[in-house]
């Protein structure tokens, strides 16, 4: 029976759902998770004597169960393994790289001008020579275009433009199914934004990588521009064809107006050009271009652009003619135009650049030199030549760089050959330099040296000490090599240097002989500078060129290195090459690989090189022979001279040299010394007879 005076049986009776819940000791949970299960629905709960009689509960049964432990806290980051954070630090670093990288990407790059800008390159009277680059002018503002000009660009390359976010799923996926019905790439999900980045930032290879680069700067720079400033990039930069970047070049080009001046029809063609420039340009497929350009006016007409009528009005649209249309190049074009590039940088529209060439000469240069290759080539074996002429301020006048520019477009006037004896230049300014003059002795005899072994054409020597200007007229192989040894093969290097000379140069007495391979522009150059007695003469192509600081030579070594010269022209190696004022030295490399003549008269300077590409051997051709009669003509004609006055007064007579007669056809002094006889009857100009050659220079 129940205890009245117990609280336990006084205590209200509330319903379980609206009890509130006490904390429990552990030890009544214990005693009650024992209980079994008949137990009543209710069980009472001795609380400590210290409870409060409010404490007392009935629980349930399932609160008696044992709570769920708590999840482990886990632990700082700095307690973390290193390889979890050193993961999440990398993909932290690349989300910041990739964010930078986009962040400083040139938003207007398809606003500039082109690195390669037009250039229109004319000879020194003005007449032009050749026009190269691309063609690119200021850029465009959407706004300011008739609604039909931009809206026929987003009608046939991108219609769902104005509502993309720069990637087109649903382009996409319709370019993948017609792509897979034709086997093949028929047709191209990318849209007006994608072109953008691609033209702007990327390379147009087809590869995912690039696809996937493309779409993230699409998306990076539809965050950043508007749609109108996107389309004005797009149709400021896009290529349409001959050189034309741009629809304000494009515009130009083609229909010679402005592209807020275009009509329908010319709008749609010029969008049609998109899809392929160069097929569809109206220059050279009219009627590609007309019928894509009806492709486009359907697509406007779709798009509501324009309305059917005014699809229908459009007739039979036809680009303008260029007569003046000019050569993209030649060999003096090639060689000009890192200069113009240089000089003028990046350009909006074209830029024309006068340059030194003189179009007579470069006529003269030409058909002499074609025509003396195609008399004599055969017999001789020689099927290429080159000829430079500059100024003695390295102004170049002419430039022939080979029999025929369609057919080879390789430069050998500017390419690399031997140069033979023409290179005893600087072993013999190197000589003066160092204190000897022309009459300074040097042995003309068999010599080995350093375990080399020289030697004269056909092994003739004079067997005792000749002046210098006698080795240099007679081209002595083997007092060039003397002096080189004698003065060290880097003083001789030296001096080429301070010539203008770049190419590498071999470090052994071989080089005296010419081995080291060089421009015969550059060449040409260094025999420039004793006519202007300065060096160095950096031969150019502009006139805008600025002159470079010179050093003037001194006045001894400059008069001593003209005799020289002018020894090797007037009774030596260079006798065909011999007219008044004329200073000139052959060469000639072994078994007639090459031959040359460089050599000037006043302030004309020229350069003469014959030879096989394939580096076959002439039939005995000699830097006396060929060369010499095509410098002679050249500078005859240049000279306006018909024919070469004799020479009445020889300076040399007070320098106790042989006389004219007493040096033999080959260069080299007769022994003993005499009258040379004169023919029975004088040879036919170019008849055929076997000329005498000078020394060739053995290869190492």
């Amino acid at each position: 029976m129940s205890d009245p005076n117990d609280p336990k049986d006084t205590a209200p009776e509330t319903p379980a759902e609206h009890r509130p819940r006490k904390p429990r000791a552990k030890a009544a949970m214990t005693e009650a998770a024992a209980l079994p299960e008949t137990a009543p629905e209710a069980v009472e709960v001795e609380l400590p004597e210290e409870a409060p009689p409010e404490a007392v509960d009935t629980v349930p049964e399932a609160a008696l169960s044992p709570a769920p432990p708590e999840p482990p806290k886990k632990p700082p980051i700095w307690k973390r393994p290193a390889w979890l954070i050193g993961a999440a630090a990398a993909v932290v670093l690349v989300i910041v790289l990739f964010a930078s990288l986009f962040w400083s990407l040139p938003l207007s790059r398809a606003l500039e001008p082109l690195n390669n800008s037009a250039i229109v390159l004319v000879a020194q009277d003005g007449s032009p020579i050749a026009r190269r680059g691309s063609y690119k002018e200021a850029p465009i503002d959407v706004a300011k275009l008739p609604a039909y000009v931009p809206g026929a660009f987003v009608a046939i390359e991108d219609r769902r433009f104005y509502s993309h976010m720069g990637v087109d799923p649903k382009a996409i996926a319709r370019a993948l199914g017609k792509n897979a019905q034709a086997g093949g790439v028929s047709e191209g999900g990318s849209t007006i934004t994608q072109q953008l980045a691609k033209n702007a930032f990327l390379s147009s290879d087809r590869n995912l990588r690039r696809k996937a680069q493309e779409a993230m700067i699409a998306v990076y720079l539809e965050a950043r521009l508007t749609k109108t400033e996107i389309l004005s990039r797009y149709l400021s930069s896009v290529y349409f064809g001959d050189g034309a970047f741009g629809l304000r070049a494009a515009s130009r080009h083609y229909f010679g107006k402005q592209p807020e001046q275009l009509s329908v029809g010319e709008a749609a063609m010029l969008a049609g050009l998109v899809k392929a420039p160069s097929r569809l340009a109206p220059t050279s497929n009219i009627e590609g271009a007309r019928e894509r350009m009806r492709v486009v006016l359907g697509a406007m007409v779709e798009t509501k652009t324009i309305t059917q009528a005014q699809a229908d009005a459009v007739g039979d649209v036809s680009a303008i003619e260029n007569p003046d249309k000019l050569p993209t190049g030649s060999y003096f074009a090639d060689w000009a135009l890192p200069q113009a590039r240089a000089s003028i940088g990046a350009r909006y529209g074209e830029t024309i650049v006068k340059t030194t060439l003189d179009p007579v000469m470069q006529e003269k240069a030409e058909r002499i030199l074609n025509d003396f290759i195609a008399r004599d080539g055969k017999v001789l074996n020689i099927t290429q030549g080159a000829l430079v002429a500059m100024r003695k301020d390295g102004r170049v006048v002419a430039m022939v760089g080979g029999r025929d520019y369609k057919t080879s477009q390789f430069n050998r006037a500017d390419g690399e050959r031997q140069p033979g004896s023409s290179f005893k230049l600087f072993v013999y300014l190197a000589a003066l330099q160092s204190g000897m003059t022309t009459t300074s002795p040097i042995l003309d005899t068999p010599v080995q040296v350093s375990g080399y072994t020289p030697r004269n054409h056909e092994g003739k020597y004079r067997d005792r000490e000749i002046p210098l200007i006698s080795a240099f007229a007679a081209s002595s192989n083997v007092a060039a090599v003397r002096l080189a040894h004698d003065l060290g093969p880097a003083k001789v290097i030296k001096v080429a240097r301070q010539l203008g000379i770049t190419e590498k140069i071999p470090d052994d007495l071989t080089m005296a002989l010419g081995t080291g391979s060089m421009s015969l522009t550059r060449l040409t150059a260094a025999y420039a500078s004793i006519a202007a007695g300065e060096y160095p003469i950096v031969p150019h192509a502009l006139d805008t060129f600025q002159k470079p600081k010179t050093t003037a030579y001194d006045p001894k070594v400059l008069l001593g290195m003209r005799d020289l010269l002018r020894s090797a022209t007037h009774r030596g190696t260079g006798l065909e090459a011999a007219i008044q004022g004329a200073y000139g030295k052959t060469g000639t490399t072994q078994d007639y690989h090459d031959a040359l003549f460089v050599g000037y008269v006043d302030d004309l300077v020229v350069g003469v090189w014959v030879g096989n590409d394939d580096n076959s051997s002439m039939n005995g051709v000699v830097g006396g022979g060929e060369p010499a009669k095509i410098w002679k003509a050249f500078m005859l004609s240049a000279l306006n001279r018909q024919v070469a006055p004799v020479v009445e007064e020889d300076p040399l007579d007070d320098l106790g040299l042989p006389l004219e007669g007493e040096i033999g056809p080959d260069g080299l002094p007769l022994a003993p010394l005499t009258p040379a006889p004169a023919p029975s009857e004088p040879l036919a100009p170019n008849s055929g007879a076997p000329q005498a050659p000078p020394p060739p220079e053995p290869r190492p």
